[in-house]
């Protein structure tokens, strides 16, 4: 299993962007998928995370601005009013199941740098 993370960059304060990942090799079925980020010097939290039944997670730092999608094997973070806080790497994780015989495993994108700065 991989999963091939995109959309990161540099953007200004106020403004948008969307992060990609998506999932591909032996999948059976997808539990979970979501998004973490990691600033220099702090811990990797969770951003946000949708359920295979469609259910929706966020920090509160995000409420309001970011919004977590999903088609398929594919994750999406719209992320809206971005603030100069919200400058980290950002990790995509997914829990699937290679096969029904398998319990669930989580998965770990390779990070996008997302820099929020005038």
């Amino acid at each position: 299993v991989q999963l091939q993370a995109s959309g990161g960059g540099l953007v200004q304060p106020g403004g948008s962007l969307r992060l990609s990942c998506a999932a591909s090799g032996s999948i059976f079925s997808i539990n979970a998928m979501g998004w973490y980020r990691q600033a220099p010097g702090k811990q990797r939290d969770l951003v946000a995370a949708i359920t295979s039944g469609g259910s929706t997670n966020y920090a509160d730092s995000v409420k309001g601005r970011f919004t977590i999608s999903r088609d398929k094997n594919t994750v999406y973070l719209q992320m809206n009013s971005l603030k100069p806080e919200d400058t980290a790497v950002y990790y995509c994780n997914v829990r699937l199941q290679t096969s029904s015989l398998f319990y669930p495993t989580t998965y770990w994108g390779q990070g996008t740098q997302l820099t929020v700065s005038s």
